[in-house]
């Protein structure tokens, strides 16, 4: 079930059985597995993979290239950051673009749950079945 209100690409894979919460946007080639919930608001990568019996909740930001195994938990308002050095300019003044840094992503492996607020720093691995506490900051 996908809201109308929800922003999902037409690339993206969306299984039948999952559900995609009010102005969430999932972006192109994002996959979001069987049973999976997004919540309202939450933000979708591109080409972001979430798993089987997920639950993103209300706000989460899940930015590219990041990878959820099945079973995982994101809390309310987490993020998952793309880049480990973010600059909006480069060293010459001119405005940075897609081609100016590389994307790295934060990986969750299954069963994990990650805590509301909570604010993932790419490159990270989060193990199966790992706990982060709501408002952590996960660095390593």
């Amino acid at each position: 079930m996908i809201e109308p209100s929800a922003d999902v690409a037409p690339s993206a894979r969306v299984a039948d059985n999952a559900r995609v919460w009010h102005l969430a946007q999932v972006r192109e080639d994002a996959s979001i597995g069987e049973e999976t919930i997004v919540g309202r608001g939450a933000y979708i990568g591109e080409g972001v993979r979430v798993g089987d019996r997920c639950k993103i909740q209300n706000y989460a930001l899940i930015y590219e290239p990041a990878s959820l195994a099945d079973g995982v938990f994101v809390g309310p308002a987490a993020v998952f950051t793309n880049d480990h050095a973010p600059r909006a300019i480069n060293p010459d003044g001119s405005l940075k673009s897609a081609s100016d840094w590389d994307r790295v992503g934060v990986t969750v492996e299954r069963g994990a749950a990650i805590g509301a607020r909570a604010v993932c720093v790419a490159p990270v691995r989060i193990g199966a079945w790992a706990s982060v506490g709501a408002g952590a900051v996960v660095t390593r």
